[in-house]
């Protein structure tokens, strides 16, 4: 059984999304371990949502209520959060509804921004995490695989795979009021990692070409010579930030990377180096770099400076707009301002991601037959077998009485193949295993994996013409 427990933008505040994704690293072995139900774990964090994509191993008509509370639990406690604030919190879907959910997530269906980019790249390294970790099952990884296929699917047939649609440039977007010339503007990269290179090409479409990148975690010198652009070392990390118009950070470290201290500091760098005295801090504020020589001043007389904080946990600390001249924009703003969805395209988009969710649901409902009717195939077949060797041995060997035997093996499987599918569309599957035991006394073998009937799962989906986007 697959289940998501799921907390997002639209149920969760950017403080809880916070805590929860500074916490998602080893979540998926936590996972695992606190109930011995649950047999797989895949956990998607970004800085709209954390969803924990569970596998559980529930006989037939049990409840998975003790397993949910046991990964509540869990994620509770790596996180640091209560587990009745997060039951209050979580969404739970379950059966076959988890594919249609992860399939509008990875289509960018539920993001802040609809149609944004970046997150199919995120579901995909999920499931690539909970490889390296050894968390994933068969089930999930045919899950997580269609959710990728399905995205591409809808990117490739519908108008919102082409505008170009991110967090990134709604935040520049945004930013356009306080910018009047981008070629001008002076811009500080931090960071290196999940929006970086989002953030490089969107801050190149708008005319930018003074960039510089400063990496916490020392790869800023790789991602420069890879991007054209030049690295700032930890020693100018503070004059560059305090000398840039528009910081960007998007690092996925759990501690603040610019803060006011940061600021003033580099502001009293660039004083220093000018021999004039800086501009700290808004009126009426301490400043705790006052003995590096810092001293406040009138806001008009301060450079202007726009910080982009793109991170989740948060890398930029809420002081720095005691820093005279210095806006804060945040996701939490960000959010705020999200355009409304595009109906025709969404509409579109939503169809490819419900048919595909649809047929995701009924390749498992025949995978839960599968045994079966393989064990059903092999007790025919022997029973072929053994009635063919007896006709040879009899001197029948001239074929006719094999060909007519195979064929009548084959008239009489058609219609339990075809009753197996209309049972398990009709989730009725132990009518239909029931009935197999009785007649034939077949009970199938447990399945070793789910990932083997494959073929049919891309049919009626990749069947259909673009056209059927609209």
């Amino acid at each position: 059984m697959l289940i998501c427990l799921t907390a997002s933008h639209k149920n969760a505040g950017f403080d809880m999304l916070e805590r929860l994704s500074a916490s998602s690293e080893h979540a998926g072995p936590r996972l695992t371990d606190g109930n011995e139900a649950v047999r797989g774990a895949v956990v998607v964090a970004t800085c709209n949502r954390y969803e924990a994509y569970l596998d559980l191993d529930i006989p037939h008509g049990d409840s998975p209520v003790e397993a949910v509370h046991d990964a509540i639990f869990a994620v509770g406690d790596i996180a640091g959060l209560s587990t009745d604030e997060l039951r209050s919190t979580f969404d739970f879907v379950h059966g076959n509804a988890v594919a249609g959910h992860l399939f509008s997530v990875a289509a960018g269906l539920e993001s802040v921004v609809v149609g944004e980019g970046e997150i199919a790249g995120q579901v995909r390294r999920s499931l690539e995490h909970a490889r390296a970790e050894g968390t994933t099952t068969p089930e999930l990884e045919r899950l997580f695989q269609r959710a990728s296929q399905t995205s591409r699917k809808v990117k490739n047939r519908t108008g919102i795979g082409h505008e170009g649609r991110s967090l990134v440039r709604l935040a520049l977007d945004l930013a356009e009021s306080r910018v009047t010339d981008w070629s001008a503007v002076r811009v500080l990269l931090v960071g290196t990692g999940r929006y970086a290179g989002a953030s490089l090409a969107a801050l190149r479409d708008r005319g930018v070409v003074d960039v510089a990148v400063h990496s916490v975690s020392g790869r800023a010198s790789r991602f420069a010579a890879n991007h054209g652009i030049e690295a700032v070392s930890n020693a100018d990390y503070a004059m560059a930030a305090a000398g840039a118009d528009l910081i960007v950070t998007c690092t996925t470290v759990d501690h603040h990377v610019v803060d006011r201290d940061l600021l003033v500091l580099g502001r009293t760098e660039l004083a220093v180096a000018a021999g004039r005295a800086p501009v700290a801090l808004l009126p009426g504020r301490e400043s705790r770099a006052d003995a590096a020589g810092a001293t406040d001043a009138p806001a008009d007389d301060a450079p202007r400076q726009l910080v982009i904080d793109l991170g989740l946990p948060r890398n930029v600390a809420a002081d720095v707009v005691e820093v005279a001249g210095v806006e804060l924009l945040d996701l939490e703003t960000i959010k705020i301002h999200a355009p409304l969805e595009e109906f025709g395209s969404t509409d579109a988009a939503r169809e490819i991601v419900d048919r595909a969710a649809r047929n995701f649901g009924r390749v498992a409902e025949e995978l839960d037959l599968a045994p079966a009717v393989v064990a059903l195939r092999r007790h025919v077949f022997d029973v072929l077998d053994a009635e063919i060797d007896r006709a040879r041995s009899r001197g029948d060997d001239d074929g006719r009485t094999e060909a007519a035997l195979r064929h009548m093996a084959g008239v009489l499987l058609h219609t339990p193949m075809v009753r197996s599918r209309e049972y398990a569309r009709a989730g009725d599957q132990q009518a239909w295993l029931d009935g197999l035991e009785a007649i034939f006394g077949i009970r199938p073998e447990a399945p070793s994996a789910a990932s083997g009937i494959a073929e049919g799962e891309q049919g009626d989906d990749d069947a259909r013409p673009a056209a059927d986007a609209r």
